[in-house]
């Protein structure tokens, strides 16, 4: 059950308990709630995301990217990509940050028990996937194989490195991580990442594949699980637009008939799969 901390269009004010700089331009925000605001617990499904406010600055809406069991924190991973995440890059521990939420669909986490469940991800778009596979993991139990594919552009762009490196070693999940320019010192896959969805071990017939990352890096992703024989309503994006209010009123963030605030920002591929590749859409 997802709970709203507040009025969806009041923002509670959280402390920074710690920044986490995770690559030259990326970072995640530990986050603790301020005694005294805020009602209940934070309750949030894998995939959903929270508009972030900076005092005096402006609001964006960041996915989730810790887990539920965090003693109440919350942590966001963002990159800096504007105005509002390049201030938010230059805060520090003890710093005040206003959140509103949890907002938006969540991966089928259930609906993938008893199945091979196949995780891609793309640049930043490992963040919001990562509460999924690390639910997976502790789970583990529940599922058939689980494998996480990851693409970033360079080394040093790897997120969350040391925790893939632990995930690898571990025999319940498979971890293939391939970028797409080798630098000095690295041994490892070079290329996208669909390359590697070609050879990636599962059972078609009996799998769930959630993909998040660039739109043209989702696309060729859910051609390539095609081509391997997953069905489209198996299949499921997360979609990214400008998103203003989080409820669906003001429609910065329509998708042809769709909001990506509260219709998505999770989609089964075959709702959306004629509205992808459309221009200017």
């Amino acid at each position: 059950m997802t709970v709203l901390l507040d009025d969806p269009m009041v923002t509670t004010p959280w402390v920074i308990d710690q920044m986490r700089r995770e690559t030259a331009d990326t970072f995640t925000f530990i986050l603790k709630p301020v005694k005294g605001h805020g009602r209940g617990s934070f309750q949030f499904e894998p995939g959903q995301f929270n508009m972030l406010y900076v005092f005096g600055t402006g609001e964006v809406p960041i996915s989730i990217s810790g887990t539920q069991e965090q003693n109440g924190k919350l942590e966001h991973t963002t990159r800096v990509a504007g105005t509002v995440t390049g201030a938010m890059g230059k805060l520090r521990s003890g710093d005040v940050i206003g959140i509103r939420g949890p907002f938006g669909s969540h991966w089928p986490i259930e609906n993938a028990i008893g199945k091979d469940v196949i995780v891609v991800a793309g640049g930043i778009g490992l963040a919001p996937l990562r509460p999924v596979y690390n639910a997976l993991v502790g789970r583990r139990d529940e599922f058939n194989k689980i494998v996480l594919l990851y693409g970033s552009r360079t080394p040093e762009d790897i997120l969350f490195r040391s925790e893939l490196e632990k995930l690898s070693a571990n025999l319940d999940i498979e971890v293939f991580v391939t970028v797409d320019r080798s630098t000095m010192g690295w041994r490892g896959n070079v290329g996208v990442v669909t390359s590697l969805l070609r050879n990636v071990p599962f059972d078609p017939r009996n799998a769930v594949a959630m993909v998040c990352g660039p739109e043209i890096m989702m696309r060729f992703s859910v051609h390539e699980l095609q081509r391997r024989g997953l069905k489209e309503e198996e299949i499921y994006i997360s979609m990214e637009r400008n998103m203003k209010c989080a409820i669906g009123h003001c429609g910065h963030c329509q998708y042809g008939p769709e909001f990506i605030c509260k219709d998505g920002p999770v989609f089964p591929y075959n709702r959306i799969s004629n509205l992808l590749g459309t221009r200017e859409l």
